[in-house]
């Protein structure tokens, strides 16, 4: 006989793990500063400065919330360190560093606390605060910087003389930009600060893919819709195949594939219900790029496919074990 007393009966999920919200966070974290490294590498410590000031906001705005609505403080799970480095990812190294870290702000306090924290939010808090601050300040959001000038850390930059077109202003206009591929792919072209350079950000997601944090189900779907539409409708009277890669390779697409569509709270849990998710973050970007008022559909995208991902979900669940449909007719 069994002695009943010792079973512990708890909810589910019964699976236990080493992982916890803080280790993922930290994996991020270390996924994005290949990125972070290029950034400083081509815009200069400023890109840097950036970063840590809307890390230091994010933290400081989330710790100020629990506070004010006497919640135990939720920092320690990095996930408001992560959400800075990705804003500052979003915003151009010639912004003003008091605008991202406004941004930070409404990540924070608007999209993420006030849903519930981690976990509840419905939309991704980065670009969340990627489309507010386009809202707010549209020609700050949309004023790049050639690679390796000499801008000031901290005050404000005068772009007139060192502003530069991003490969995309070009594509928009069905002609490839001046930087060839290598340079995409290296990260020399203008751009925000975490977009430009594919090598550091395919690192990262490599790294992320070994440690379990993410599957390739997202980015594989969104990145290969993006190339196959891209290749079989090019503009212009360019060649499909560099047309493909100069549209994968610029612009936001590997950042928001590998970083942002995959956050585990605003993506699908099932994975044909990821795939689904990922093609129509591909879809939509493509849709954006030719047919929109802006060169850039990622953040867009990302953000509509979030408010469909409860449809996504429920259309994509498994059939239950031993389920079978009902057949129409007359039964034998």
């Amino acid at each position: 006989m069994y002695d009943l007393s010792k079973v512990v009966v708890t909810s589910s999920p019964h699976i236990k793990a080493e992982d916890d919200t803080r280790s993922l966070m930290l994996d991020v974290v270390l996924a994005m500063v290949p990125a972070l490294a290029v950034a400083v590498f081509t815009f200069g410590f400023r890109a840097l400065v950036m970063t840590v000031a809307t890390v230091l906001a994010c933290v400081v705005f989330e710790l100020l919330y629990c506070k004010a609505v006497h919640k135990t403080p939720t920092i320690g799970d990095l996930s408001a360190v992560v959400t800075g480095i990705l804003i500052s990812f979003n915003v151009p190294v010639a912004a003003p560093i008091w605008m991202p870290m406004i941004g930070g702000g409404f990540a924070i306090i608007i999209v993420k606390m006030l849903f519930g924290g981690i976990g509840k939010n419905f939309m991704n808090p980065a670009l969340g605060a990627r489309a507010f601050m386009m809202g707010c300040w549209p020609a700050l959001m949309t004023t790049w910087v050639q690679p390796h000038q000499s801008i000031p850390l901290f005050g404000n930059v005068d772009a007139a003389d060192i502003s530069t077109a991003t490969p995309l202003s070009h594509l928009k206009n069905g002609e490839l930009p001046g930087e060839s591929l290598l340079d995409l792919f290296f990260g020399q072209h203008g751009g925000v600060i975490g977009e430009t350079c594919a090598l550091a950000l395919l690192a990262g997601g490599a790294y992320l893919l070994y440690r379990k944090v993410i599957t390739i189900n997202i980015p594989a779907a969104y990145i290969l819709t993006v190339a196959v539409l891209t290749f079989l409708f090019p503009m212009g009277d360019v060649g499909r195949f560099q047309w493909m890669l100069t549209q994968v390779l610029s612009g936001g697409l590997l950042l928001g594939a590998i970083f942002m569509a995959t956050d585990y709270v605003t993506s699908p849990v099932t994975p044909k219900g990821q795939i689904v998710f990922g093609i129509g973050c591909g879809l939509l970007t493509v849709f954006i790029r030719y047919f929109g008022g802006l060169p850039e559909g990622v953040s867009y995208s990302i953000l509509i496919m979030n408010a469909l991902v409860w449809m996504i979900d429920q259309k994509c669940l498994p059939r239950k074990f031993g389920y079978a449909a009902k057949k129409e007719g007359k039964s034998s």
